[in-house]
């Protein structure tokens, strides 16, 4: 507590404070307590009474509060320690804040974190939505905050649905997983209509019926298609607005000029991409080398978007950039890492327009193998913006009039290039599992128009290899410099997942095998022994099960999946925070120019690796519940139908069914599969019933009717029409008939015990 303001002149025993005296010692001296008040007034004996009663008045009257237990403030006024929320950042890079608490009907007042000071330890710096304990030294009207403790996002969040129930409301969560559904009081719904999406801020635990909650925005109408995407992003908590401040850095980025970069405007760099693709961060070329002493091999380059360039270490987008860290894709929209004006437009390699590059310049043998790369900062001029299709139907030998002037001299010799260095990634073996990817296509009104399975062409496997050997020699770059770096790693499946994979193909007759180090050319020979098997789907998903989830990590322990010691980001810096730290790398240890990775970056690169893999696995989650969102949207007209699938999961409490045409997976509770219990069998991944002995196995062939489709949580809910494999029945199970290959045909439900 601040030092206390001596009063001049006190009263006697029998005279009291003035209410406007005692309003500004509160005033000057914040979480005052009544005994604060009394020492300092000099109020004795039964005066005190009196004072008590004053401050009971002025609470009543608004004037003043109480601050954890007897504690006082005045109203309007903030406690020196308080829990304070980011809202927006200002054009200087400063972020403001409201605080979390604040009773009174006038405006609350401005609280600023400078930047640079915002916190003491070293990870990110505070972005919008996060909460962050504080201490508040007051500057005029406004305070200024220095951070005590980070609380990051606010964990008392919920998004749903509102329903109006009388004057008040109640919201339907969105999370599947919820329990409850929350009353909002007519205070506290802010001007929310029924039917909408909302975000709320629980306001109290339960005590008795609903908890309740307070409306803090309104996202849209449930009905709305674009609302889909939109109920992912808050309900990840995922920023989707960009301060002032980082939108105005933004506009000030100007177009690059030659200057000390390489001039590579006359070389033929091509982007190939998707058709829908919204931003471009790379561009291939590749010829034959005329050394001789490469006789067969090919000289290549990949550029990548000089990200460095614009988005500058500590600046207002670096920030920002670094609290995203990645793009977020649905498919009706894209949540940019960077200010549209540079992911869409200065960062990105549009045909004919000069763009700033890092470009990797690769010699390759006829070998395929990797002879020698190296760096530079270069302008490019994109020859043409190319699709992967379009590119697809060049080398099955029909160009349309875009890529047939430069069949010859662009496209034969990139697919020359990737030839030869197929043959060194065959040796590498990397784990080769090609499951289907289905994609979703938008119709105008934003409505689900189609969904399938998405192409895969050797002109997507093309560019891929090639972004793969760019991210190896950036690794390999740093490395060679000593130059610390964020490493993509993926570790080999752990000896409890490799044994339990060992068990569930015994039970198909193959064997793992008992060697001491797994490698992954051991596990593609096993997919290829599958591969012509009705298990090749069974044995991919369960292999891909058995996989850790990869990373990022400034230590390496290489890349298990692709078969690599080393491997960094580097190609994607447009959409990843990652790949820009690998750029920063590379600007620092070759001497590049401006931009490069600062000593504060190397310092906190566990924490900022620690935090862009959490991001991801945000965005990841948040594209997967949009993903189940639209289809059950989709579904929706759907129920009462048919469809063929596959038992993509198995639990004890049912089994999940991937449909066939559209991917869509959905839950058959175990409990409509029949009156007799069924054992899950976790080594075989079946259910087995306990007298029938039917059995329902991860990859079997079924077929299902859709009974419920709920878009608002995007779950799917099907009953078993068809499917599972007969048993040793010890008993006849009631309520099952029997289909023509020892199936189901018209499951009844009944009741598990």
């Amino acid at each position: 507590m601040k030092k206390k303001q001596r009063h001049t002149g006190h009263p006697k025993d029998d005279a009291l404070i003035s209410r406007e005296a005692l309003l500004d010692f509160v005033s000057q001296n914040p979480e005052a307590t009544k005994r604060d008040i009394a020492r300092h007034f000099g109020i004795r004996g039964n005066n005190k009474i009196e004072l008590k009663r004053l401050l009971a008045e002025l609470a009543d009257q608004g004037e003043l509060k109480r601050e954890r237990g007897k504690k006082l403030l005045r109203a309007g006024h903030l406690p020196e320690v308080t829990v304070v929320e980011v809202t927006d950042g200002d054009t200087d890079g400063e972020m403001l804040c409201r605080p979390v608490q604040w009773d009174s009907d006038e405006p609350p007042p401005h609280i600023v974190l400078a930047p640079g000071h915002q916190t003491r330890d070293e990870g990110l710096s505070l972005g919008i939505g996060e909460r962050a304990l504080v201490r508040l030294r007051p500057e005029g009207k406004a305070y200024a905050a220095q951070i005590i403790k980070r609380l990051g996002a606010t964990p008392n969040r919920a998004v749903g649905m509102f329903r109006k129930m009388g004057r008040n409301g109640r919201v339907e969560p969105v999370d599947r997983k919820a329990r409850h559904e929350y009353f909002i009081p007519e205070a506290d719904i802010a001007g929310a209509r029924e039917g909408e999406i909302v975000v709320l801020e629980a306001t109290r635990d339960r005590t008795m019926g609903l908890p309740r909650g307070r409306i803090v925005e309104r996202v849209g109408k449930a009905s709305e298609p674009r609302t889909i995407s939109l109920i992912a992003v808050h309900a990840h908590g995922i920023p989707d607005s960009f301060p002032q401040s980082v939108l105005d850095e933004a506009a000030r980025a100007a177009r690059p000029q030659l200057g000390n970069r390489t001039d590579l405007r006359d070389i033929p760099l091509v982007t190939i991409d998707p058709p829908d693709a919204r931003d471009h961060d790379d561009a291939v070329w590749a010829a034959p080398d005329d050394d001789p002493q490469n006789k067969g091999g090919f000289r290549a380059i990949v550029a990548i978007a000089d990200v460095s360039y614009y988005v500058q270490p500590g600046s207002a987008i670096d920030r920002e950039a670094q609290r995203r860290g990645n793009s977020v894709y649905f498919p009706d929209r894209v949540v940019p890492m960077l200010p549209e004006h540079l992911s869409a437009d200065l960062c990105s390699l549009k045909e004919g327009q000069d763009r700033a590059i890092i470009a990797c310049h690769f010699r390759f043998g006829a070998d395929g193998r990797m002879k020698s790369h190296r760096f530079e900062r270069a302008l490019m001029r994109s020859a043409a913006r190319l699709t992967y299709n379009e590119v697809q139907d060049a080398f099955d030998g029909h160009p349309n009039d875009r890529t047939k002037p430069l069949l010859e001299g662009v496209l034969k010799p990139l697919e020359a290039c990737y030839r030869a260095m197929c043959k060194a990634r065959d040796r590498r073996s990397p784990l080769d599992l090609d499951l289907p990817e289905h994609r979703i296509e938008l119709g105008a009104d934003g409505r689900v128009k189609s969904i399938g399975t998405r192409e895969r062409l050797e002109a997507h496997r093309l560019i891929e290899e090639f972004m793969i050997q760019a991210n190896v020699a950036a690794a390999e770059a740093l490395e060679q410099r000593a130059c610390p770096l964020v490493y993509r790693v993926h570790a080999p499946p752990s000896t409890e997942k490799l044994q339990a994979l060992g068990e569930f193909l015994e039970t198909l007759g193959i064997n793992l095998g008992q060697a001491q180090t797994i490698t992954t050319a051991m596990l593609n020979t096993i997919l290829k022994a599958a591969a012509d098997t009705p298990n090749r789907e069974l044995v991919s998903v369960v292999m891909l099960r058995s996989q850790s989830q990869a990373e990022y990590s400034p230590d390496n322990i290489g890349h298990f999946g692709l078969s690599l010691k080393r491997y960094a980001h580097f190609t994607s810096p447009i959409r990843r925070y990652a790949d820009l730290i690998v750029h920063r790398g590379l600007v620092r240890s070759f001497g590049l120019g401006e931009g490069g990775l600062t000593q504060k970056d190397i310092d906190r690169l566990s924490r900022t690796a620690e935090d862009i893999s959490a991001f991801e696995r945000r965005a990841m989650a948040a594209e997967r519940d949009s993903t189940d969102r639209y289809i059950a949207a989709f579904m929706s007209d759907r129920v009462g139908a048919e469809f063929p699938g596959r038992i993509s999961g198995v639990t004890r409490f049912g089994l999940f069914v991937r449909l066939s045409e559209t991917g869509a997976d959905g839950l058959v509770p175990v409990r409509s599969l029949g009156r007799e219990f069924f054992h899950h069998d976790e080594r075989t991944h079946a259910l087995v019933g306990e007298k029938s002995g039917l059995t329902f196995r991860l990859g079997d062939r079924v077929r299902v009717r859709v009974d419920e489709a709920t878009p608002l949580t995007g779950g799917l809910r099907f009953a078993l029409v068809e499917g599972g494999s007969a048993g040793a029945p010890k008993a006849s199970a009631p309520g099952l008939r029997r289909g023509a290959r020892g199936g189901l045909r018209g499951v009844k439900r009944g009741k598990r015990r």
